[in-house]
């Protein structure tokens, strides 16, 4: 599929890696001819340098034979005007990333209809959203939703001590009567789709599906239950800043942030008047510990410097808070942050180049089935996909431990008539299912490539 991507920065780059490593013929826009000259060195791209919204940078382009076109800049208002502009030269999709707070849910209704956008993308809200979802699940470091919340797979890291490590698989789902399915781990670099002899170990990270009361219900039973987060510190008034604590005041939070910038404070104390605002340098430990680092249930660190991030969550780790959450977007210290010990790490690019490339598998649908969601997992290691399945998928009604799948494939869920199912060899696949499919590094674009 032609791709083209008008921005080259943080965003765009990752965006660019990830369709490339998809098979698609992706064209790069950006102003800056030095940018375009270390993608051209990484990637495999056509590039033209020049405005996104011009319209000869677009005609040279060849904008006309884009299947997907996608403003990824730093400007809002550049990204919606250069997909006008596109889509009215012959774009078929048009996405355009648009993060201005002032442009709420409403005017990005009317914007969208207006300027003919196929989406508008948030990738600020999108990782408060995730964060939050964290907070309120803070057992977990990394939560993943299908079918409108009724079904989940999150990802947790097992401690020593943990009551699920050193027991078979088939001997937990013996055990404990909640609906569940620990469908992937992560041992050290590999990773492992898990048979019910697999023996879970203390570090392991794993990934477990189920509906959202059975997961509770499993992590109590277990021991692993923490309290959600009530009283959260945020370091940093960016963007992201604001969208998490509007949404963990509206659910009844306590929410404090420091912010270095004076002007941002003034700006977040009125937009958050429930929130309290601190004017100061949250890299100083002494500021931290006045403001009560030591009595909140969470620290959720979002200044601009991804070092800051992971130094300051460090401390905030060693003082014991329950639950930490680091922004990090360079991939390279992401890996570090981990192996440094900071279980939720969460980077607003890779969120949303996962919503891309869900996108575009979307549109090379073929007719028997619909890539509806789509989730990198255990640091991209693996990916989970929900399709919706159409009447003339070819394996239908046929019991699952009947089907040949292909190595490196489970079936982690079935949903029908919004109601989950934790799938064993019996059960079958019918037209209108939605199926939750985890498969390792393997790029699937319909349902029937689960099958050899």
């Amino acid at each position: 599929m032609e791709i083209i991507i008008v921005g080259c920065g943080k965003i765009g780059e990752t965006i660019l890696a990830d369709l490339v490593q998809e098979g698609h013929d992706v064209l790069a826009i950006d102003n800056d001819q030095a940018v375009l000259d270390q993608i051209n060195n990484i990637y495999d791209v056509m590039t033209v340098c020049g405005n996104g919204a011009d319209f000869y940078t677009l005609k040279e382009a060849r904008v006309e034979r884009a299947e997907l076109f996608i403003a990824a800049t730093a400007s809002d208002e550049l990204n919606m005007l250069s997909c006008y502009i596109a889509k009215k030269m012959g774009a078929k999709h048009t996405i355009a990333r648009i993060r201005n707070p002032e442009y709420n849910m409403e005017s990005l209704g009317f914007l969208k209809q207006q300027l003919g956008l196929s989406m508008a993308i948030n990738p600020d809200m999108l990782a408060a959203r995730e964060m939050f979802n964290i907070l309120k699940l803070p057992f977990a470091v990394k939560i993943e939703t299908f079918s409108s919340r009724s079904f989940e797979i999150i990802e947790l890291i097992l401690r020593e001590g943990s009551a699920l490590t050193g027991v078979k698989l088939m001997d937990l789902r013996n055990k404990y009567k909640a609906k569940f399915l620990i469908c992937v781990v992560r041992r050290g670099e590999e990773v492992y789709i898990p048979d019910g002899n697999f023996v879970l170990q203390p570090g392991d990270k794993i990934g477990l599906t189920a509906e959202p009361s059975e997961i509770q219900k499993f992590m109590r039973s277990v021991g692993i239950d923490k309290k959600q987060a009530n009283n959260v510190m945020i370091l940093g008034g960016g963007r992201i800043a604001f969208y998490l604590a509007k949404t963990l005041i509206q659910s009844g939070n306590g929410v404090k942030i420091i912010e270095i910038d004076n002007d941002k404070c003034r700006t977040l104390s009125d937009a958050l008047p429930k929130a309290v605002v601190i004017n100061g340098d949250g890299a100083q430990q002494e500021l931290l510990l006045e403001e009560g680092l030591d009595s909140v249930d969470a620290f959720v660190s979002l200044t601009g410097m991804d070092e800051e991030n992971i130094l300051i969550s460090i401390f905030a780790s060693t003082h014991n808070v329950p639950t930490v959450i680091t922004k990090v977007n360079r991939n390279e210290l992401a890996g570090m942050a981990t192996k440094l010990g900071l279980d939720c790490v969460i980077s607003p690019k890779d969120i949303m180049s996962d919503v891309l490339v869900q996108y575009a598998r979307a549109l090379e649908n073929s007719k028997g089935s619909n890539v509806e969601t789509l989730y990198n997992i255990m640091d991209g290691k693996a990916e989970v996909l929900e399709f919706n399945v159409s009447s003339d998928f070819p394996y239908r009604n046929i019991p699952i431990k009947d089907l040949r799948l292909r190595r490196g494939i489970l079936i982690a869920g079935i949903i029908r008539d919004r109601k989950p199912i934790i799938p064993i060899g019996n059960d079958v696949i019918r037209p209108e299912d939605k199926v939750i499919i985890l498969t390792e590094n393997q790029r699937l674009n319909e349902l029937s490539d689960i099958i050899k």
